[in-house]
């Protein structure tokens, strides 16, 4: 039997158990992935944070691409590329490490995504062995800068009915290239172009790899947005723009394969670079309500403050879990393929398509997490935090567009319930056998089984095994009622992806603070493990909620009852003292000044 057949499967979580030991935290990363860390670190200190109302103001527009190509000389740039083209090589979790501590340079982040993420790795799982020696040097370095000319006005979220063509020319030697594309992060100033676009008549998108000397390339000025203020951002148009038939990258028509599988290294990227941002919220937010002062005190003194600062530790806690979690499983994946003859760029695309629904999650968490994290920062800062003088202003705004590039957080909701459903009837996730069982139960005498509660988390672990049987009895059921209308019912979908996220976020918070009471003693790992169960604790109402709403949308009569009472008994759980244990951890950050612990 392969190694990759005895591992978990994308997904699987929701009908397996996983032992803490199996597991990857973020504390046993190594020493050079800590030095990767602390000379990123350094570069935003010294190269971005004194500069950063220069960046967002854009009135020097060489500087960014300077600070792109300076992030090249240290290396930051092909974390993700092999050493033959002037890259690292390093793992996928190293990458998402990087992407991590970047996440606290503001509107660089999206420079540093796009140019790292979108803008280079279609050429590295895609390319051809001449298209890499030629195009991955020059983006490690940072001497040429990418983007990414997906999106267009009238295809968004429906990527594949973009209107861009490509004319092969007379001579069959260039295509011509004619469209509109919009929202391109670093088209003011970059070099290489990864065009979609469609041959003739074809039903899906081909991609091209343009360079910006080829001609036929024009823009609009800069967007005004929002948020990330410092990013390029551009409408792109092509007129007869000549492509050498040779740039062609991959097959033609697979654009949109190639599309899909990069957004979820993208989604899982971009799930680990935000919390460098929250980190650094949860630092001000710390040291500003240590300062201020009011009726005598500090405000950090007051349970409503702490409750925001422990609540924004916990989420951040919990994504972290759960991205790092997921990436391992993904390299770990990618190893085992490598092991049994799959090239490198193949393995990469598989072990990340593998886990393509965890991807989807982390995107989720991380992008929701920063926005809960930047909307308790203003309020924290009370009236300062509406101050454009404040730092908690400009947080605000960057946060938004997280939760909207990389696929809305609703598309990857439906897609990740959908690819689970996809996979259940191709036999990939024996999902169907245990919703039956489930579903068998809920006519069944409960049995009551007395747990040790001695052993940590053997209770929490319980609530977890029956959450799992929340999403197996009213994901099949919906499955069966429904069929392939399921798809159409984006409401119980988006139940359906809210009932998983919790799950895998609150079983990825629990399995870490195990793995480390385990490592350190359960006195040491106190407030890690007290955020894991708060988190679990309200995760289970959550899931309760998401669930009944979902239940009341396609059941009627005696089955709704039934579902129901299912409910009631597998969302039972122990009342926590949410309130004394976040105190604690509030106490505690305060104490140290910061996050992490």
């Amino acid at each position: 039997m392969s190694t990759v057949t005895k591992s978990i499967q994308g997904g699987e979580f929701l009908i397996r158990e996983t032992s803490a030991q199996d597991i990857f935290i973020p504390e046993e990363f190594s020493e050079e992935q800590k030095m990767m860390v602390q000379a990123c670190q350094d570069f935003i200190d010294t190269e971005i944070t004194p500069r950063i109302e220069e960046i967002d103001s854009m009135k020097h527009p060489e500087l960014v691409p300077e600070i792109l190509r300076k992030a090249g000389e240290l290396g930051l740039l092909g974390v993700s590329i092999p050493e033959e083209y002037g890259g690292l090589g390093m793992s996928v979790n190293t990458a998402m490490l990087i992407a991590d501590i970047i996440g606290a340079a503001g509107s660089f982040s999206t420079t540093y995504g796009a140019h790292t993420g979108i803008g280079t790795l279609p050429i590295l799982y895609y390319g051809t062995a001449e298209q890499k020696q030629k195009y991955l040097p020059k983006l490690a370095t940072g001497e040429w800068a990418s983007c990414y000319c997906l999106t267009e006005p009238d295809a968004g979220s429906d990527a594949n009915s973009g209107k861009t063509k490509a004319v092969l020319s007379a001579d069959g030697s260039h295509y011509l290239i004619t469209g509109q594309k919009m929202w391109i992060s670093n088209a003011g100033f970059a070099d290489l172009f990864i065009v979609f676009a469609k041959i003739e008549d074809d039903k899906n998108l081909t991609a091209f790899i343009v360079e910006k000397t080829f001609g036929g390339i024009t823009m609009n000025e800069e967007e005004k947005k929002m948020g990330i203020k410092g990013s390029s951002t551009r409408q792109v148009f092509f007129n007869d723009c000549p492509v050498p038939v040779e740039n062609m990258l991959s097959e033609r028509q697979n654009g949109f394969k190639i599309a899909v599988n990069v957004l979820n290294i993208g989604r899982i990227k971009l799930g680990s670079g935000v919390l460098g941002g929250v980190r650094t919220v949860i630092s001000r937010c710390i040291a500003y309500s240590t300062e201020r002062k009011q009726f005598g005190v500090s405000i950090n003194t007051f349970g409503a403050i702490k409750s925001k600062l422990a609540e924004m530790a916990i989420r951040t806690y919990v994504s972290e879990s759960l991205c790092y979690r997921a990436g391992q499983d993904i390299d770990d994946r990618i190893d085992a393929l490598v092991a049994e003859g799959m090239s490198d760029a193949e393995a990469k695309l598989k072990g990340v398509e593998a886990f393509a629904i965890e991807c989807a999650i982390a995107k989720i968490h991380g992008s929701e997490v920063l926005d809960y994290a930047v909307d308790q920062g203003v309020q924290i800062y009370g009236g300062m935090g509406y101050s454009a003088e404040a730092p908690m202003e400009r947080a605000y705004r960057d946060a938004r567009i997280a939760r909207i590039y990389e696929g809305t957080n609703e598309i990857n909701r439906m897609l990740m319930v959908g690819m689970v459903l996809k996979r259940a009837m191709k036999g990939e996730i024996n999902l169907f056998e245990p919703a039956m069982a489930v579903s068998a139960e809920l006519t069944s005498v409960p049995s009551f089984e007395t747990i040790d509660t001695s052993e940590l988390f053997a209770a929490e672990k319980e609530v977890l095994k029956k959450l799992k049987k929340v999403f197996l009895m009213v994901g099949g059921k919906a499955a069966m009622a429904l069929q392939d209308k399921i798809e159409d019912e984006q409401e119980i979908m988006m139940n359906l992806a809210d009932v998983m996220i919790e799950i895998y976020a609150a079983e990825s918070a629990i399995l870490r603070a195990e793995k480390l009471a385990n490592q350190n003693g359960q006195e040491a790992s106190a407030h890690q493990i007290a955020m894991a169960q708060v988190y679990l604790s309200e995760a289970v109402d959550r899931i309760n909620s998401a669930a009944k709403e979902a239940i009341g949308s396609f059941t009627k009569g005696d089955e709704q009852k039934v579902m129901l009472m299912g409910l009631k008994r597998f969302t039972k759980s122990d009342l926590v003292n949410t309130k004394e244990l976040r105190r604690q951890i509030a106490d505690h950050m305060i104490a140290e000044g910061k996050y992490p612990f």
